[in-house]
């Protein structure tokens, strides 16, 4: 079908607008990362971060911020990799299929439970638009607050950058690098399910995590 001319200028002025905004966090992030990151790192991680999230994204509002966060930590991620940023403290990866349960849990509570001991990420193999309302409120119940989560795919820059990575029902999707302490937790899915049993994953993960950090000397 073919459009008309006002049709085409409307949708030239979204690409448009669309392509400013990705200018702009491009050109916040790299004065924010200055003698870091080259602007062509920058740029780079910025566009993929934008083409990811607003794949999946339900609320495109939030993508500039989104992205902007995502391609900062990836670049980190890279750097600490490389050498070129000094790890502090341990990096825990955890990751799951749609990075909107499980792995947010797993990584907000080991955050919780180890604050300044350790550094979480995580991310999806295929993630999915929002969290999972029910993790959010079993969550809650400890404490335990996911306001800053967002769901993310996974990247290379990340699996390089952990010590220790853990997967939960994603299969192979996540790369195995040498170097690394790789475990695969049998946990439930909590996606459709009721809070009840939310509780209980979170518990389950919980259980989990405790004994991780302790085997860790976190």
């Amino acid at each position: 079908m073919l459009m008309s001319v006002g049709d085409q200028a409307v949708r030239s002025t979204r690409a448009e607008i669309s392509q400013h905004v990705v200018q702009g966090v491009v050109e916040d992030l790299a004065y924010a990362l200055d003698g870091t990151f080259a602007r062509e790192e920058v740029e780079a991680a910025v566009r993929t971060a934008f083409s990811e999230l607003t794949a999946v994204s339900t609320v495109r509002t939030y993508v500039p911020v989104l992205a902007a966060r995502l391609a900062k930590e990836r670049l980190t991620a890279g750097a600490q990799a490389d050498g070129r940023v000094v790890k502090t403290v341990p990096e825990l990866l955890f990751v799951c299929v749609h990075n909107a349960g499980r792995s947010q849990m797993a990584a907000a509570l080991a955050a919780h439970l180890a604050p300044s001991r350790v550094h979480v990420r995580s991310a999806g193999s295929r993630p999915t638009g929002e969290l999972n309302p029910q993790v959010v409120e079993a969550l809650a119940e400890r404490g335990v607050s996911l306001t800053e989560a967002y769901p993310k795919p996974l990247s290379m820059d990340v699996v390089r950058a952990a010590d220790v990575v853990i997967t939960m029902g994603c299969g192979d999707a996540c790369p195995v690098l040498p170097g690394k302490r790789y475990e695969d937790w049998d946990v439930a899915d909590p996606d459709g399910q009721p809070l009840s049993v939310v509780r209980d994953i979170r518990d389950d993960v919980q259980r989990r995590v405790t004994a991780l950090l302790r085997d860790l000397d976190l």
